[in-house]
């Protein structure tokens, strides 16, 4: 069922070329919400000249549905070619339908609800009414008016005491950007406000210069913007001293008649951006209203309407339009924190604002009705009450004006006015500030909502990337790396990381670093010389202000010796370091403690140069990363102490070096496999028996870590205790078999070669051998032969009844002995396997060559049969009788 009125006989085109829609709760917010989602779709869309009406026709009707219907209200913008139709519908259909012919139902226009019909039949080139069971849906179409060919958007005009100040001659620097983002023009002007002539720019990356963005909020990259067709908004731009200049730039992209495409950029500085700024289109002046400029409202004229996210663009221009509205010599705006009870500098003209942006004063300052921020104040002299508003100190401002910016009763902020003058402020000005706040004001909580879910938004992808990159290394030194390269620059200009090993330890300077690299080793011999923070555990983050009085006691004292007031400068010193140091120290810094497991292991020293404070929202994010960090590099310590005791329990399972046998070249190679050397597996060893006997082992227990190291030290150590006790190879290997069972649970199988030897006097070698499951040894004799050189036998730690017996046999002279473990033999490259074969074709190539050539070049061949590194622990024990020829 509808009801459709048309109002207009031109033919417009029909076909849908966007669409934009957002629902709104009933409450009453969300009508001004409702009024900033069509202005700002309309101005994307090019629609300027019917955004006006728009934005009114769609407020009533949102009133309608939100406050007096009290539902929810839908909002569809659909853009043709030549008109914009707007649908607004709500969740109360029972109401009776209104129709033009009886324009009495509509209600009276002095009602505060029921007008939106009346302007719709009154503003709308066509609107109407539809119904259905749940919803009624009213709705209307502008038609854009024909626009001559030429025409242009221009401000309005304004009297001249109402014009944006500028300090002394306005340069516009002009830079051209080629399409690969390097610069190809510099004009004087750039020279002028940067420093650097054209020679040293030319064929550089914009990227080199500009730190970005200058500004929070500022969603696209330097990169981004010079590709747009067109852009505007501020960022920085580093001069030849390395200060970062605030400027706002108007970048075209263009082409040449070669199609090659640039990009011009216009940059003034950030103060003067209205040279360059577009101007917002604001309402239509009222007849008269140019002859009589006093009647216009200069607060509503330039604050116009705001890009949504762009809040610190808002809170510039309401202080600049409120000191222009006052005529006052400084202006400045708070937020107020999420419980209300500081408030924080956001945006000052006038004052410097380096030193006061992010710094904090409470909304009670002190009692009476002047010192809260909840309510207007004026103050005529400030020098009568010293320290009345403590973020004039010391600007040599007398007379100020505030009042506070509220939202449905609530402290959102403070806006205030100062001049250098007293007595220059009444109630009179604070009642007309007010009114421009409370105009302002829910502009700026909405435009600080926004700001405040994109930061979340970040902090919570930058925590999930941090994470990442912690839990990816267990290396300590790694993680601290991460942990500062992290910091710096995103969340502070540098830091320091402290290290506290032990709850008796002192904290310890672990880590340094800083944006400018230059500035590391003085900021480093700055906080060795400076008392570490005190660990303690309390979160948060607070203020420690020990590197910044330092830093400055230094510069003092470099200076004073530069001067000849002091004593003479060392060798080494100077006062640029010192200096620079101080500044890169002299704002804020705060202590994080690391905790983790219930104990400080650290802290997260973060700083920023001199005037400079942290925003709330970056220590909060800094505090979640430091207890992330905190147990990263816990479990890097953890990891560090178990690798070292793994791979001092593997050392103490291999013997400390091998006994020089007469006669007999001998040569171990040894590989554990996996990351740190994991205990168990493998093992070897060679040792005197008595005069002329020697014992030599290679074994390889089933599985690893400390079960299987403890089986490989009870071997070593059992094979030499019994063979020195006089035992031959099986009565050894048959009680070495025994203490194994008697392990019970924690017992593991071992293959075991073992063997006693004797060298003669011949030049040949006598060897007694026993291999228990253990791969056989291999002989190479001088003719190139290879063959197996004792019989298999079982494994230990199996059986409880063995029959071991022992093989004698003799090598002679240039014969080769090669036992491995079966990590050689089972070396993989997908289906192949090296096997038995594979090795006895290998050391048949050997031959002639020494025990350490043998080993080597068996070595290599197991490394290069596969790509993949060895999954297995492999031992190579080779012994060679030399020949009659060596």
């Amino acid at each position: 069922m509808g009801v459709q009125i048309p109002g207009g006989q031109r033919t417009r085109s029909s076909v849908i070329t966007a669409r934009a829609a957002a629902t709104f709760e009933p409450v009453g917010r969300s009508v001004a919400t409702a009024r900033s989602f069509v202005r700002d779709t309309l101005q994307g869309w090019g629609f300027t000249d019917v955004v006006d009406d728009a934005v009114v026709l769609t407020s009533e009707l949102v009133t309608n549905a939100v406050v007096h219907a009290g539902t929810a209200a839908d909002v569809l913008c659909l853009r043709t070619e030549d008109a914009v139709r707007i649908e607004v519908s709500d969740h109360y259909p029972e109401r009776e339908i209104p129709l033009q012919s009886s324009p009495a139902t509509m209600g009276s226009p002095d009602r505060e609800g029921g007008r939106g019909l009346q302007l719709c039949a009154a503003l709308a080139t066509r609107w109407g009414v539809d119904y259905t069971s749940t919803h009624k849906q009213v709705w209307f179409q502008l038609d854009l008016p024909d626009r001559p060919v030429g025409t242009r958007t221009a401000g309005p005009a304004l009297p001249i005491d109402l014009l944006p100040l500028t300090d002394g001659r306005v340069r516009v620097a002009v830079v051209q950007i080629d399409r690969a983002g390097a610069i190809s023009a510099w004009n004087e002007d750039a020279e002028e406000l940067f420093g650097y002539v054209a020679e040293q720019v030319t064929g550089k990356p914009l990227t080199d210069f500009a730190a970005w963005p200058h500004t929070p909020g500022t969603s696209t990259g330097i990169v981004d913007a010079l590709q747009l067709s067109r852009w505007e908004g501020s960022y920085g731009i580093r001069d030849s001293g390395g200060r970062v200049i605030p400027v706002y730039a108007s970048h075209l992209r263009v082409r040449d008649t070669d199609g090659e495409p640039s990009t011009v950029c216009l940059l003034v500085r950030d103060d003067e951006r209205a040279v360059l700024q577009t101007p917002l289109r604001g309402p239509a002046p009222e007849s008269g209203t140019l002859s009589e400029p006093h009647t216009a409202d200069p607060f509503e004229i330039f604050i116009g309407s705001p890009a949504p996210d762009d809040l610190d663009g808002l809170l510039q221009r309401t202080v600049e339009r409120a000191r222009d509205m006052l005529d006052g010599d400084a202006a400045f705006l708070l937020l107020a924190t999420d419980d209300e009870t500081e408030l924080e500098v956001r945006a000052s003209t006038g004052l410097p604002s380096a030193r006061q942006r992010f710094a904090r004063v409470p909304v009670e300052a002190g009692p009476g009705r002047y010192g809260s921020a909840r309510m207007p104040a004026v103050h005529e002299d400030l020098t009568v009450v010293p320290g009345a508003v403590p973020l004039l100190n010391g600007t040599g401002m007398r007379s100020v004006v505030t009042v506070p910016l509220k939202v449905e009763g609530r402290l959102t902020g403070s806006l205030g006015v100062a001049a250098e003058s007293p007595d220059r402020y009444s109630n009179e000005e604070a009642l007309r500030l007010q009114f421009a706040a409370d105009r302002i004001a829910l502009a700026v909580e909405s435009a600080r909502l926004g700001e405040l879910e994109r930061l979340r938004r970040g902090s919570l992808s930058f925590l999930v990337e941090a994470s990442d990159l912690l839990a990816g290394t267990l290396d300590r030194d790694q993680t601290l790396a991460l942990m500062a390269q992290m910091t710096v620059p995103t969340l502070a200009t540098w830091c320091a990381v402290y290290t506290i090993a032990d709850q008796a330890s002192e904290p310890y300077l672990s880590y340094v670093l800083h944006e400018d690299e230059e500035r590391i080793d003085g900021l480093k011999a700055l906080l060795v010389k400076v008392d570490a923070p005190d660990p303690v555990p309390t979160p948060g983050a607070r203020v420690w202000t020990a590197p910044s009085e330092a830093a400055h006691q230094a510069a003092l004292r470099t200076s004073m010796r530069n001067l000849g007031l002091g004593e003479p400068m060392t060798v080494g010193s100077g006062i640029g370091t010192t200096l620079s140091t101080a500044s890169a120290v002299g704002g804020e810094t705060v202590v994080l403690p690391l905790v983790a497991r219930n104990r400080v292991i650290g802290m997260l020293v973060l700083g920023k140069p001199s005037d400079e404070h942290f925003r709330q929202e970056i220590l909060e994010l800094a505090e979640d990363l430091s207890r992330r960090a905190a147990l990263a590099l816990d479990n890097a310590r953890l990891y560090s102490e178990r690798m070292a005791i793994s791979q001092s329990l593997q050392r103490s399972l291999l013997p400390p070096g091998l006994p020089q046998v007469p006669g007999v070249e001998v040569e171990v190679i040894y590989r554990a496999a996996g990351e740190g050397n994991e205990v168990g597996g493998d093992f070897y060893d060679l040792f005197p028996i008595r005069d002329g006997a020697y014992g030599f082992a290679i074994g390889d227990v089933c599985g690893t870590g400390p079960e299987a190291a403890a089986v490989t030290g009870l071997a070593r150590h059992a094979l030499r205790l019994l063979a020195r006790e006089g035992f031959g190879g099986p009565a050894v290997l048959e009680r070495l078999n025994a203490a194994i069972l008697d392990e019970g649970a924690r017992s593991r199988f071992l293959t075991l070669l073992y063997g006693e030897l004797w060298p003669q006097e011949d030049g040949s070698a006598v060897l007694k051998i026993v291999c228990a499951g253990h791969p056989l040894p291999l002989r190479l004799r001088q003719n190139g032969t290879v063959e197996p050189y004792a019989e298999p036998q079982p494994l230990l730690g199996v059986m409880d009844d063995l029959e071991l017996y022992e093989q004698t046999v003799t090598l002679d002279p240039g014969d080769v002995l090669l036992c491995v473990t079966d990590g050689v033999t089972e070396r993989r490259e997908g289906t192949r396997m090296l096997g038995d074969d594979g090795l006895a074709d290998v050391l048949t190539t050997c031959t002639g060559l020494t025990a350490g050539a043998v080993a080597a070049r068996i070595m290599r061949a197991v490394e290069r049969f596969a790509t993949d590194a060895p999954s297995d622990d492999m031992a190579i024990l080779a012994m060679r009788v030399p020949g009659l020829e060596d």
